[in-house]
């Protein structure tokens, strides 16, 4: 297939995939991997980086293989793969620990016989015996290093096991390799090329830049009231919300269910039944919100989440990017906010205690990295790509809080020549924090080591805090003034055009960083950017519904069936022939076959029933509370939440919470408050209160029972056992 053109790529594009057009460089790296080169990816989220090996897969000889860190996505893409080939269940394959052995044997089977085209294998089942002795024995056409930033220590998601994928392809068969990452600083490129030595790959780098998304960083004060707020005001989107512990993320999941929000945990501590779930429950959209803690990746590949709220600061840049691009994957709306405190930094430093001091060093680097973003009063678009090493030339992107409201901005000349000066004078290279020190006059121990609080520029900006000279220093990176040497932990020196500047300065606007307190308050409520759609909206809420029981019935996700581009152009275009509804956006042949019919029968009836009325604007509302505490109460402890946490989310005391569930019980209404009482009360106890309601009350009066019980028993205790028995004995 090495001389496959243009045009047959385009029809094979069409026929699987339902795309008129190839996006941004899949084409050029399609073909050169196509011809048997090896390839270097660099493609952000939602850029389209899977087409980039599926498509040649399908088309060449033999069976490309895929290795992937997250077990989770592997199915995920394999029933999408399923669904764009109508009818050819064999046609992809995963091999992880999650397999039984009759499926493992199903697998094995289909690549002998050559039925199978794509193979995801986890990096740990690829170095297993068995799976080296068996891939030795196919065709391999190439392989396909997924989430290939793992290899580097200086990535955000380093995996150990990644740094043996070379010597086991050495092992198996030579073939051409192509590793993509949609998160790579310059130092990670480096390094995921000499590891896989492949230093001579072409390298296809796209624009790190995401247009759709809309960055914000949110002072931490009432966080849990700004994101109840926020998702309210959002209602019917997906989103994702991410914490740092495991222990944040119940509690916030649990928070938010109480408030009417279908919200579920994910994290490492759940069973894996419960986390895949979970994951399916949010990626079949029974669940609006998932909770995740930031150090599981969560593998999911849904391109209709609208938001990213990061609970907590991510330990990197490129953890961040990474996170909050899993927003708006279709190219629409995604509104990325962050919440951010010193005290989560200092949670973050504590976690890093204890582990050898290089990696310590390498994750304070990228926490200060961090830091510096979130602090930062400049346009967060520019400061995320300079980071990537790519240049952002707009003043103002129009689409970040920054630069939605930018602060007042100054002519830093005379700050930045005495920022180049100190650090050209200085015999060894010095972190910014250091530098802002010298300059501010804080006198650190580092400092004294170093004499430095001898120097002439010690003190001589004591007229600005430390965190002044930072922003400076910070701004001076940007501007190419100064540069960091991140071999050597960042340490700051000053290039050529730093020099070039202190000789002759010229006006040089910047502006101070943003303070934060432990909180703070942020009253700012404007909408951000958003994206609205022409589709019918009583048509599109009926394919949606139709798109959910299509999906229930043939157990994959909504989107596998259509994703949300899709619907909206049925939505527009009133397809009512498999022909027509072709000519709708990702839909291919094999996808309208395999699903169509249903939903061309539905617009036909649709169509035939109604006049057509395009809206002339379609308003999303806000979502108000349609009940008070009463259904609040009976859903979370349908879920057995703790009382003492529905009291707290309800601005409720204990005893306003019993007072509710009687007068519920009092109704008639049965609650299991079993959970509770079994962790809370003695067994005892209990069959004492219990046994004299049933034995000796004479009526369920609560101030009798009190009177008679309340010398050996604690009121809550009587009270408690009360619901208990009314409900199942009385009601």
């Amino acid at each position: 297939m090495a001389n496959v053109d243009t045009a047959q790529l385009s029809a094979k594009l069409k026929a699987f995939f339902g795309y008129d057009s190839f996006k941004g460089d899949q084409l050029p790296i399609i073909q050169h991997l196509i011809a048997g080169n090896d390839a270097f990816v660099l493609m952000p989220t939602g850029g389209g980086k899977s087409l980039c090996y599926q498509l040649p897969a399908l088309v060449m000889e033999g069976t490309a293989i895929v290795i992937s860190p997250l077990i989770a996505l592997m199915k995920n893409q394999v029933d999408a793969i399923r669904g764009f080939v109508s009818g050819e269940e064999s046609i992809a394959h995963f091999l992880n620990s999650s397999l039984s052995r009759a499926q493992i044997s199903d697998v094995q089977e289909d690549l002998r016989s050559g039925l199978t085209k794509l193979l995801y294998v986890a990096p740990e089942s690829l170095t297993k015996e068995e799976n080296i002795a068996l891939l030795k024995t196919i065709h391999i056409s190439f392989y396909a290093v997924d989430e290939a930033h793992c290899i580097s220590e200086w990535g955000h998601d380093f995996r150990p096991e990644y740094r043996k994928i070379r010597s086991i392809i050495d092992q198996i068969q030579p073939a051409p390799l192509i590793a993509l990452t949609a998160t790579a600083t310059p130092k990670v490129q480096s390094d995921i090329l000499k590891n896989l030595r492949i230093q001579d790959a072409r390298v296809f780098k796209s624009s790190f830049n995401r247009p759709n998304l809309y960055y914000e960083v949110r002072d931490k004060v009432e966080a849990e009231k700004d994101i109840i707020r926020f998702i309210r005001q959002h209602p019917g989107r997906s989103g994702i919300v991410y914490c740092l512990s495991r222990r944040k993320v119940e509690e916030l999941a649990s928070l938010l269910c109480i408030n009417g929000i279908r919200a579920l945990p994910y994290h490492a501590g759940l069973d894996a039944k419960t986390r895949a779930e979970n994951q399916d429950k949010f990626l079949m959209e029974e669940a609006e919100v998932i909770v995740a803690t930031i150090a599981f990746g969560m593998g999911i590949d849904k391109p209709d989440v609208r938001f990213v709220i990061h609970y907590d600061i991510p330990k990197s840049i490129e953890g961040y990017y990474q996170e909050t691009g899993r927003a708006g994957r279709d190219g629409k709306e995604g509104l990325c906010i962050t919440y951010y405190s010193y005290k989560d930094i200092r949670k973050l430093e504590k976690f890093m205690q204890g582990k050898p001091i290089a990696e310590q060093e390498i994750g304070r680097q990228l926490l200060s990295e961090t830091v510096a973003y979130a602090e930062s009063s400049q346009c967060r678009r520019k400061l995320l790509l300079n980071y990537f090493g790519e240049e952002y030339s707009e003043e103002n992107c129009g689409c970040c809080d920054n630069c939605l409201h930018p602060k007042p901005r100054f002519d830093g000349r005379e700050e930045m020549c005495m920022v180049i000066e100190l650090v050209d004078s200085l015999r060894e290279h010095f972190k910014v924090e250091h530098i802002a020190s010298i300059l501010a006059g804080e006198s650190t121990a580092m400092i004294k080591s170093y004499h430095h609080d001898k120097s002439r520029f010690f003190g001589a900006g004591s007229n600005h805090e430390v965190r002044f000279w930072i922003a400076v220093i910070h701004q001076g990176l940007i501007l190419h003034l100064l540069e960091k040497d991140i071999e050597n932990y960042g340490l700051i020196s000053v290039t050529d055009e730093g020099l070039n500047f202190f000789v002759r300065p010229y006006e040089l606007m910047l502006v101070e960083d943003r303070a934060f307190s432990e909180g703070g308050d942020d009253d700012d409520d404007e909408p951000v950017p958003g994206a609205g759609g022409g589709a019918d909206p009583v048509l599109l809420a009926m394919l949606k519904d139709l798109r959910r029981d299509v999906a229930h019935s043939q157990h994959v996700q909504p989107w596998v069936v259509f994703s949300e581009p899709s619907l909206e152009d049925m939505g527009i275009l009133y397809p009512i022939t498999l022909e027509e509804l072709k000519n709708c956006q990702g839909v291919g042949e094999g996808k309208a076959r395999k699903y169509g019919q249903p939903f061309i029968e539905l617009i036909a009836r649709y169509v035939e029933e109604n006049e057509i009325m395009r809206p002339d604007d379609f308003i999303v509302k806000s979502v108000a509370p349609k009940s008070g505490n009463k259904v609040y109460i009976i859903q979370s402890i349908d879920r057995k939440m703790d009382l003492e946490i529905i009291a707290s989310a309800r601005g409720l005391d204990m005893d306003e919470v019993l007072t509710e569930i009687e007068a519920i019980v009092a109704s008639g209404m049965r609650l299991d408050l079993n959970y509770y009482i079994r962790e809370h009360l003695d067994e005892e106890v209990v069959e004492e209160i219990f046994d004299w309601f049933r034995d000796e009350a004479q009526s369920d009066s609560l101030e009798e029972a009190i009177k008679a019980l309340g010398a050996d028993y604690e009121e809550e205790e009587i009270r408690l056992v009360r619901i208990k028995f009314l409900c199942e004995v009385a009601n």
